[in-house]
């Protein structure tokens, strides 16, 4: 709680500093000339990569959570605090892992800003451990379901209109061709899930897929919750997870990106199961970054691993 405290009154501080320097203040309003490009800032890639794919360049788009941070472990800097207070458009998830943002947000200056929380855009899904008894926390991974996705463009792309009604009908647009991807994508998951031998998958590492596989009527075995802490099993776990991939025939055991895949390869080793990566697409390698990959290059990757995993 002191840490807490302490990065607040930082933030406070430093957006003060930069209001004052910078009239931070002005920002928000009708964009008076071609240059003054609108400002989006985002917490986490698959919010980033919307905002991109709507905006093009016509808008600034940052991304805060840095490529190859590990997103729970991300603590806004200085320079962050500043990004948000000159912005137009500021993009959230919502939940416990951005409890910071209240504090944050309460401390700026500038009043102009549109905020866009995407949790408020959907019904959450409350996380649940793995013997399936019901949790006490929403699951906050949200963007995982590509129909929650379709409506957060839709929310993105209607703000930035509204925020930049000269280039209204270039995001409406890049906004609608994006959602084709994204139905074609759906239609895809579906696809796999309807035709596939089973409807479970395993993972031997956290679950951040409630409301994936809510939208596709999959079952899951996990060793983790999706936002739990724990990071090795305990032994009563993998030999669950051992034990129900050989009796059940399972042919595939996930593993998350940012994760060691340890648990995953040891169920697959004793098992003769196959050990595969499928990405919670909550950031990306800088390699990925650089090479632009996307949400949905990310997760067309995870529909072939889906395929084989249901084969």
């Amino acid at each position: 709680m002191k840490k807490y405290i302490s990065l607040i009154l930082l933030c406070m501080t430093v957006v003060l500093s930069a209001s004052f320097f910078a009239g931070c203040g002005t920002r928000g309003q009708n964009l008076q000339t071609p240059e003054d490009k609108l400002k989006i800032v985002t917490t986490i890639f698959p919010y980033y990569d919307f905002a991109k794919n709507i905006v093009s360049d016509k808008a600034d788009v940052k991304l805060l959570l840095s490529p190859g941070s590990e997103p729970h472990d991300y603590e806004p800097s200085p320079s962050d605090i500043v990004a948000i207070e000159n912005c137009d458009i500021f993009i959230y998830n919502g939940g416990e892992s951005d409890e910071w943002v209240e504090g944050v947000l309460n401390s700026l200056q500038n009043t102009k800003i549109k905020i866009i929380c995407l949790m408020e855009y959907i019904t959450p899904l409350y996380e649940q451990n793995p013997d399936h008894t019901d949790g006490d926390e929403y699951d906050e991974h949200i963007w995982t379901s590509v129909r929650n996705s379709e409506k957060f463009v839709n929310a993105i792309a209607e703000e930035v209109q509204i925020a930049d009604k000269a280039n209204a009908d270039f995001y409406l647009l890049n906004a609608q061709d994006y959602l084709t991807k994204l139905n074609k994508l759906d239609g895809e998951f579906s696809r796999i899930a309807q035709s596939g031998k089973r409807k479970e998958i395993v993972f031997g590492d956290r679950f951040p897929f409630l409301y994936f596989t809510t939208d596709y009527n999959l079952s899951y075995e996990c060793a983790f919750p999706g936002c739990s802490s724990e990071t090795e099993p305990g032994i009563t776990t993998v030999t669950r997870l051992i034990d129900y991939v050989r009796n059940e025939k399972i042919p595939v055991v996930f593993y998350l990106d940012f994760s060691n895949g340890k648990t995953a390869r040891l169920i697959a080793e004793d098992t003769g199961a196959k050990a595969l990566l499928f990405s919670s697409c909550h950031n990306v390698t800088k390699e990925q970054f650089e090479n632009g990959e996307s949400y949905i290059s990310l997760m067309e990757e995870n529909a072939a691993a889906l395929k084989e995993a249901l084969s």
